[in-house]
């Protein structure tokens, strides 16, 4: 698979995030968090946090970071490496496109990932 369509472009207001459900090229079901920042730019990182396994997408945009709502970590949307403890492993961030009012994910070429 490639891009897929995640959302609309006005789905997300700056400083959001919404959950979104895509297949993998092996046709498992990868919850995205795709995420607006402050400058309008828009992100896409696994939705599942590597510290506490809950939604990303729940949690507080503040800049171009994301912070999961259970125990505080923050993640950088552009690389998704941890900023905040309790949190020390990365989560997977892919490549995001803009074309005309959709936002494309392309899952099955994370940018970083896990390790």
């Amino acid at each position: 698979m490639s891009n897929q369509i995640a959302c609309a472009t006005d789905d997300l207001a700056p400083e959001e995030a919404l959950l979104v459900e895509l297949t993998s090229a092996d046709g498992a079901a990868v919850p995205v968090a795709v995420v607006r920042d402050e400058d309008g730019d828009y992100h896409a990182i696994s939705d599942v946090c590597s510290h506490g396994a809950v939604s990303l997408s729940d949690g507080e945009v503040e800049g171009c970071l994301v912070e999961c709502w259970l125990h505080g970590s923050q993640f950088d949307l552009r690389t998704g490496r941890p900023l905040q403890l309790p949190a020390i492993q990365p989560v997977p961030v892919y490549p995001v496109t803009v074309d005309g009012d959709k936002v494309l994910v392309d899952i099955d070429a994370p940018l970083a990932a896990a390790s």
